[in-house]
């Protein structure tokens, strides 16, 4: 079993706390790795070193930054089967699934290396007699990015890659339950000419996450995981004056109308509903079928498909559509919520409890479920599941169906199917949503936009990754500025003096 380290001024550094969580290959239930778990002491030493370094790279100039990000993006390709192979044995994603994983970082990556042209302030010559107004962007300092086990390669970059572009230096706590890849891109982006001390991975659980927000020398914190911790590390960070941007739970729902696809609609439900486990935050976890033969017709293309769905390790070659969830509590908790279901009285048609892998007893294994018949009051609908359990809500209209999605605490993603673009086109301008699909089951935006949920899915100003991640990561200063070429001037006791 591997001992994991700190990755502290460029080196690897063992823990001091004497305590440590246990790294599993989720098919198998093996401990692969102890990762230790920081003290708050721990914690501020890292933080120290970080703004010692942070002010050197702080200089760089943003140009020479971005080259960093262009060696970094060329090692991310050409280790991308090492990367895979890591994440998907401390995750459980398929290969495929954690390629993908690395790849939706990297295009962040890419954008940093144009990092310049997003760091760029405003001018204005001649504001007023021999004056000029401009505005700078700067760093913030040292900053800090608590990542969550879904993803271990795309989150961690969706966090570190902006920040540091920014010339800021960055604190790390990758999730505990994954923390080997976010350790190996530590060591790519050194690699590439990151200077030592400007990217700190430092492990740890709530203690460390708390050393983090009480720091006053750390003036940002970004944050992706459940509603509940989400609101704490806002709440926690605001109080202590950091800049916060947390990203929470989710409830995506997917309309499918009458004159929809339904052979597109049941692929994508299928592909958006159970691809990794159902372990994303932009999984559609509730159909919407609007009219009974809709419903109707859709279930029948749906229960097939779910049941040719192959559920097996990532080693079991390319053809498994998706592994185990992450823990042994989290799989008894989504079949305590199959369970729950059933009771409330929604109808069951295929049923993941209980599946055993010949070989991989001990795995986290949780089958494709569907139910139909859900209404708004069962906790099946209520709750994020974060498994793969796909809830089918019936509704008589259109309005009834975006109702459901208004009267919903979430906001991160939602999707429509249908071939009317009037209805299309009212569905995008009414759904209170930070992340809309038309005919598009997973609206994650490309790395040149941003990304982002509204309601109780996220808490903050600013999104994630592209334009917005720049103006999370800087701050901007104004100048105003004379020059006196023959100007005369005298006392001014108002504001009309640049007139």
């Amino acid at each position: 079993m591997q001992e994991l380290k700190h990755f502290i001024n460029g080196a690897y550094v063992a823990g001091t706390s004497g305590r440590f969580s246990e790294v599993r290959n989720p098919a198998t239930g093996e401990v692969i790795a102890k990762v230790p778990l920081a003290t708050p002491a721990e914690m501020a030493d890292a933080v120290e070193k970080a703004a010692v370094a942070q002010k050197e790279w702080a200089k760089v100039n943003p140009q020479r930054r971005a080259r960093v990000f262009m060696k970094f993006g060329q090692l991310i390709n050409e280790n991308m089967d090492a990367l895979a192979e890591c994440l998907s044995r401390e995750h459980g994603k398929t290969l495929p699934d954690a390629k993908g994983d690395v790849q939706r970082g990297l295009e962040v990556v890419e954008v940093c290396m144009g990092a310049p042209a997003l760091l760029k302030g405003e001018f204005v010559g001649d504001a007023g007699p021999g004056i000029d107004l401009y505005s700078i962007r700067q760093p913030l300092g040292v900053v800090a990015g608590i990542t969550p086990f879904n993803f271990p390669a795309m989150i961690p970059l969706w966090k570190m890659a902006p920040a540091i572009a920014s010339g800021n230096a960055m604190i790390l706590k990758p999730s505990e339950r994954t923390p080997m890849t976010s350790l190996m891109l530590a060591e790519l982006i050194q690699q590439a000419g990151l200077p030592d001390g400007v990217l700190q991975v430092v492990h740890g659980d709530k203690e460390a996450v708390d050393a983090i927000l009480d720091n006053e020398t750390i003036q940002a914190v970004g944050f992706v995981g459940s509603t509940p911790i989400a609101q704490y590390i806002y709440g926690r960070a605001a109080t202590n004056g950091k800049r916060a941007q947390c990203f929470g739970g989710a409830k995506n729902h997917m309309i499918i109308m009458p004159d929809a696809d339904l052979d597109k609609a049941a692929d994508a439900l299928v592909g958006a509903g159970f691809g990794a486990a159902g372990e994303r935050c932009m999984a559609v976890s509730v159909a919407v079928p609007v009219g009974k033969e809709t419903a109707d017709r859709l279930i029948e293309k749906l229960v097939p498909k779910i049941e040719k769905l192959k559920v097996a390790p990532y080693t079991a070659g390319e053809d498994t559509d998706y592994g185990p969830v992450i823990t042994a509590q989290a799989k008894e908790r989504i079949e305590g919520l199959i369970t729950s279901g059933v009771d409330q009285g929604a109808t069951l048609l295929t049923d993941g409890r209980g599946m055993k892998i010949q070989g991989y007893e001990n795995g986290y294994f949780v089958g494709p479920t569907l139910f139909d018949n859900v209404t708004p009051e069962m906790d099946i609908y209520k709750e994020e599941v974060f498994g793969p359990v796909l809830s089918t809500v019936r509704m008589d209209s259109y309005e009834d169906a975006l109702n459901l999605i208004l009267d919903n605490q979430y906001g991160n993603g939602t999707a429509i199917y249908t071939a009317d673009g009037d209805t299309a086109r009212d569905f995008a301008a009414r759904v209170d949503v930070g992340m809309v699909g038309i005919n598009f089951p997973i609206p994650v935006p490309l790395s040149y936009f941003s990304f982002g949920g509204w309601k109780k899915s996220a808490f903050g100003d600013l999104d994630q990754y592209g334009p917005d991640a720049f103006k999370f990561y800087t701050k901007t200063k104004k100048v105003t500025a004379r020059w006196f070429s023959g100007i005369k001037d005298g006392v001014a006791l108002n504001f009309k003096a640049m007139d």
